[in-house]
Formats: structure tokens, C-alpha cells, sequence
């Protein structure tokens, strides 16, 4: 059992080291339902990030390609506020796949 623990928090840690891949991974090898469990919320919270930075990649290359010189100014402010807010969600899901690693680990499923 010390070792489902010990594969459910690595997922959660794996967004610093292999994000999405370890869960995903785990999920289809790992029998176990309470691995399972935590894999997929570990992919889906790892997802999140990358989901929002296509977003952010694709918004930032069609407003490149369609505005002039002269209007860019609102759009870059919208840009580095979006960039912004990416960032803190990414923080605050990180701080949040470390808590989880360390509530598994330490206190069980």
C-alpha cells in the first residue's frame, strides 16, 4: 500500500518534472482505483496550464497578424495582463499539485 501512496503523489509532484505524462502514464498501467482516481486529477490539473497557454499562444499570434503598429498598444496591455493572470494560475495550481503530493504521502489516500 506504501507504494500506491508513494505512485499517487508523484503524480501530483510529476508537474515539475514530466506534467501530464507520469499521470497519464500511471493511469493506464496502475490497477488500482484510488490511483487511478488520483491520476486523473493530477492530468486534468497539469492540463490546465497548457490548455491556457495554446489559448494564450494562438490569441497572441492572431492579434500579430492583424493589427497594425499604430493600434498595438490596448493590445499588448491585453496581452501582459492575460500573461498575468496565466502566471498566477499556474503558481497557484503548482502550490496546489504540491500540497496534494504531501497530503498523500504524508496523510493517505
Amino acid at each position: 500500500m506504501e507504494n500506491h501512496k508513494i505512485i499517487s503523489a508523484l503524480c501530483y509532484a510529476s508537474l515539475l518534472f514530466a506534467p501530464f505524462l507520469l499521470p497519464l502514464i500511471v493511469y493506464f498501467v496502475i490497477k488500482d482505483k484510488e490511483v487511478k482516481y488520483h491520476a486523473r486529477r493530477a492530468f486534468v490539473s497539469h492540463s490546465i496550464p497548457t490548455a491556457l497557454s495554446i489559448l494564450l499562444a494562438i490569441f497572441g499570434f492572431i492579434g500579430m497578424l492583424t493589427l497594425d503598429y499604430n493600434n498595438m498598444s490596448g493590445y499588448v496591455i491585453l496581452m501582459f495582463v492575460l500573461m498575468g493572470i496565466y502566471f498566477l494560475v499556474t503558481i497557484g495550481i503548482i502550490i496546489w499539485n504540491i500540497i496534494q503530493a504531501y497530503r498523500i504521502y504524508r496523510v493517505g489516500f
